[in-house]
C-alpha cells in the first residue's frame, strides 16, 4: 500500500496546505517557521505508531487566531467539525485481489481510497465501491433457491438485498407456522408426520440465512465501504513513525523511573529509543534491575549497541573508530538529579583512535541522533508492520558531508522498504539528482506588511516553483550549485582557468589538434573556469582538499601577479609544476590566452564580432602600445574609439571563434597550434599514470 497525497487544513499555521503529492521519498523544503513541522505533525496524527498520539486538540492545534470563532460556530451548528488531515492511498494488488475474491471483480471503483482525521476522536474513510457488483458476487457465493436467487439479482444495493431476504425469511416463517398448525390438526398420525415434514421444508435455507448473516455483519460495520476498510484494508495501512531531535537518547536513564513512566503511559520522547535499544537486546526493565546478572545484561546491551553501531558507521564518515557501550550500576550520590536512587543505565562512546570515552549524551548531536533513530526504528521493524517515516530536520546537527551520508542512508536503506517524508532548509539535504522529490513550503503571511487574502494565508505547499520566494528557493539553488560544481566543472583531474573564454578557446583548439592527429588536451582534464584570477587561490584551496584529485592551473600572467601566483605553490595549494601560465609559451613577459594566437588572427575575431559596433576595423598598427598583452592594447584603443553600444570584452571574440571554427581553423598558423600543443603536452604530463 502506498501513500499518494496529503492535504492539511486548519492545523496550527496551516489553513489550507494545498494537495501535496507524495513519492517514495518526499523532501519538504522551506525556511524556519514556514510550517514544515506542522505538516509532518498533522500527517503523523492520521495513523501514528503511538496510538494515543492520534488526537487533534482544538485549543492547542486549531489556528489560534480563529479558534474562538470556530468553537462557537460548531456549538451553534453553523459549522461542521474541521478536518485536519486527508490522505489518499493506493491499494496493493494483493489487497484488491482479496477483496474481489469475496465481492466480485470490479467491486472497487478505484484503487485509491481516502483517510482523514479531524477535531473529533475518529477517522473517516472513503472506499469507492460498486454495490451492484457486490450484490451479485454475494448471491453467487450462496446457493439460494432459484426463485429467491432470481428476485435477489434484481437488487442494486446490499441494504435492498438484506431487506428482501429478511422479508423472504418472515414470509417463510409465517408459512411454516401456518403449515405446522394445520398439520397438528390432523388426526391421522402418518398424515400428520408427513405434513409436519412438509412444513419444515418451507423454512429458510441455510445458505439464505448465511447470506443474511454476512449482510448483517456488513451493516454492523456501517456499510460495505467501511466493512472493506475494517476487514481488508485497515490492517495493512502503514503506521507513521515520526522522529525529531526530541527523540534523541539522553544517554543515561534511571531504570525504576523509566519503569514508572512505562506503567503510567507517561513516556518522554527520549525514552522511546532507549526502550528500543533494551528491546533490541532482548531484555526487559525487570531484568535490568536484577543485581545478580549485571555482566550478562551488559553483554546483551553491548551486543545490541554493536549491531546499531555497525549500521551507523556504515553511513557515518566523520569518525569510523567509535563504539557505543552500556553499563548498568547502582545509583551514586554524585549522579545527576533524578538518578541518585535505584539503578541507572549509562551509555558511553569509546573512540579507539583518541583513546577517550565520553557519555553518549555529550557526544555530537548528529551522532546521537543517528544512533537514537536506529535504536527506535530497529525496534519498530521487529513488529513487522508497514511504516512510513517522517523525519523532521534529520540533518540539523550534521556537517554538510554527513548530511550527504544521511541522504545516502535514506536512498539505500530506507527507500527500498519504506516511504520517507523529511523536512529541511539545508542545501545539502536536497538531492540535486531528484528535484522531483522537493515540495516547497512557505508561509507568506509571515513577511507580508498587509494582511493577505484568506486563501493566501498560512502555510502553503507550492506545486509551482515559480511561485516560491528567493528564500524558499535557496536550498534548491545551493544544492544545484554544489552539484554543478561537483559534476560539471570538477572531475578527478581538474584544470583551473580564469574564465569561460579560456574554456572555449582550449576546447576548440584541442579539437583542431586532434583532427590533425596532434596532441590535444587530454579528455581526462575537466576545465573549470572560476571567474577571475582573484578566485584561483580560493578554488585551489577548496578543490585541493579533496582526496584523489589532480589539480593544475593554466592562467594569465602579469608582473603584478607574480607574488599571488608564487603563493599557489609556496603555500602548498598546488605543486609548483602544476602552476602554468600562458607567458611560458609566448614571447614577452606577460600573456593572456589571447596572446597564444597571432595578432592578426585575433584582430580578425575582434573585427568580425564587433563589426556592427565599430566605425572601422582595428588594424595592427592601431594598437602599437608597448604592452605585451593584446587585451591591454585593445582596451587602450577602445578608450579612444568607443563602441556604439557596450564595451569591449574578451568573451565575445571567443564565442565567435567557437561558432565559426569550421571556417577559421584553416587560418590558424603553425606557430599558434604549436604554442597550444606545447601547453597541452605539459598539462598532460601531470596526469596520473
Amino acid at each position: 500500500m502506498k501513500l499518494l497525497s496529503i492535504h492539511v487544513t486548519d492545523f496550527k499555521s496551516v489553513r489550507d496546505s494545498n494537495k501535496v503529492m507524495i513519492g517514495d521519498v518526499t523532501c519538504l523544503v522551506g525556511k524556519n517557521e514556514s510550517g514544515k513541522t506542522a505538516l509532518l505533525e498533522a500527517i503523523y496524527r492520521l495513523n501514528p505508531i503511538i496510538e494515543s498520539d492520534g488526537v487533534f486538540d482544538v485549543t492547542d492545534d486549531y489556528p489560534r487566531a480563529d479558534v474562538e470563532d470556530y468553537q462557537q460556530s460548531v456549538e451553534d451548528g453553523t459549522k461542521q467539525i474541521a478536518t485536519a488531515i486527508t490522505a489518499d492511498y493506493e491499494l496493493s494488488d494483493e489487497i484488491i485481489a482479496s477483496i474481489e475474491e469475496s465481492y466480485g471483480l470490479g467491486v472497487l471503483t478505484s484503487k485509491v481510497f481516502s483517510l482523514s482525521r479531524g477535531y473529533d476522536t475518529g477517522r473517516t474513510v472513503s472506499v469507492g465501491v460498486d454495490e451492484s457488483t457486490a450484490v451479485k458476487a454475494m448471491i453467487a457465493r450462496h446457493s439460494l433457491p432459484e426463485s429467491v436467487s432470481n428476485e435477489a439479482q434484481e437488487k442494486t444495493t446490499l441494504h435492498e438485498l438484506k431487506t428482501y431476504l429478511e422479508g423472504q425469511a418472515s414470509q417463510q416463517a409465517a408459512a411454516v407456522t401456518t403449515a405446522t398448525d394445520k398439520a397438528n390438526q390432523l388426526t391421522d398420525e402418518a398424515a400428520k408426520a408427513k405434513a409436519l415434514l412438509e412444513a419444515q421444508a418451507l423454512n429458510e435455507s441455510s445458505e439464505a440465512k448465511s447470506l443474511r448473516d454476512d449482510l448483517a455483519t456488513i451493516e454492523e460495520n456501517k456499510g460495505i465501504s467501511l466493512h472493506l476498510w475494517v476487514e481488508y484494508i485497515k490492517p495493512h495501512v502503514p503506521k507513521f513513525l515520526y522522529f525529531d531531535d526530541y527523540y534523541q537518547m539522553e544517554g543515561h536513564v534511571n531504570i525504576e523511573k523509566l519503569k514508572e513512566r512505562v506503567a503510567s503511559n507517561a513516556l518522554k520522547a527520549s525514552d522511546r529509543p532507549m526502550l528500543g535499544l533494551i528491546d533490541l537486546a532482548r531484555l526487559d526493565l525487570d531484568q535490568l534491575l536484577n543485581p545478580n546478572r549485571t555482566e550478562a545484561l551488559v553483554n546483551k546491551l553491548e551486543g545490541a549497541s554493536n549491531h546499531l553501531s555497525k549500521q551507523v558507521l556504515k553511513y557515518w564518515s566523520q569518525n569510523k573508530h567509535l563504539q557505543v557501550k552500556f553499563d548498568v550500576r547502582p545509583a551514586q550520590v554524585g549522579d545527576p538529579e533524578g538518578m541518585r536512587e535505584g539503578t541507572n543505565l549509562w551509555g558511553r562512546v569509546h573512540d579507539s583512535v583518541h583513546l577517550v570515552s565520553t557519555q553518549l549524551g555529550t557526544r555530537s548531536k548528529g551522532f546521537v541522533w543517528f544512533f537514537s533513530f536506529l535504536a527506535w526504528f530497529s525496534q519498530q521493524k521487529k513488529q513487522d508492520q508497514p511504516l512510513i517515516l517522517l523525519l523532521d530536520e534529520p540533518g540539523l546537527f550534521l556537517h554538510a558531508k554527513a548530511q550527504g551520508d544521511l541522504l545516502r542512508y535514506i536512498e539505500e536503506e530506507l527507500k527500498p522498504h519504506h516511504q520517507v517524508i523529511y523536512s529541511t532548509h539545508s542545501p545539502f539535504m536536497v538531492d540535486a539528482h531528484h528535484f522531483d522529490r522537493v515540495r516547497i513550503v512557505e508561509d507568506k503571511s509571515m513577511e507580508a506588511d498587509d494582511e493577505l487574502p484568506e486563501d493566501k494565508q498560512g502555510t502553503k505547499v507550492l506545486t509551482e516553483i515559480l511561485e516560491a520566494s528567493e528564500d524558499s528557493l535557496f536550498p534548491l539553488q545551493g544544492a544545484l550549485g554544489y552539484d554543478i560544481a561537483q559534476t560539471l566543472f570538477v572531475g578527478p583531474n581538474c584544470l583551473i582557468v580564469e574564465g569561460v573564454s579560456d574554456l572555449l578557446y582550449l576546447s576548440a583548439i584541442s579539437a583542431v589538434l586532434e583532427k590533425a592527429d596532434r596532441q590535444r588536451l587530454s579528455p581526462k582534464w575537466t576545465i573549470t573556469p572560476v571567474g577571475g584570477a582573484d578566485k584561483v587561490p580560493a578554488f585551489c584551496s577548496l578543490l585541493g582538499s579533496q582526496k584523489g584529485i589532480t589539480l593544475a592551473t593554466l592562467i594569465d600572467f602579469q608582473n603584478k601577479d607574480t607574488q599571488k601566483i608564487e603563493n599557489l605553490y609556496k603555500k602548498k595549494l598546488l605543486k609548483k609544476k602544476n602552476v602554468i601560465t600562458f607567458a611560458a609559451f609566448v614571447e614577452g613577459d606577460e600573456a593572456d590566452i589571447e596572446d597564444m594566437f597571432d595578432t592578426e588572427f585575433y584582430l580578425k575575431l575582434v573585427n568580425a564580432e564587433f563589426a556592427g559596433e565599430m566605425n572601422k576595423s582595428v588594424e595592427n598598427s592601431d594598437i602599437s602600445s608597448s604592452a605585451d598583452r593584446i587585451i591591454v592594447r585593445l582596451e587602450e584603443y577602445f578608450k579612444s574609439n568607443s563602441l556604439k553600444k557596450g564595451g569591449y570584452g574578451h568573451y565575445r571574440p571567443a564565442r565567435y571563434f567557437v561558432e565559426h571554427l569550421g571556417e577559421l581553423e584553416t587560418e590558424l598558423s603553425e606557430a599558434t597550434l604549436k604554442r597550444f600543443e606545447d601547453a597541452f603536452k605539459v598539462l598532460n604530463s601531470l596526469l596520473r599514470k
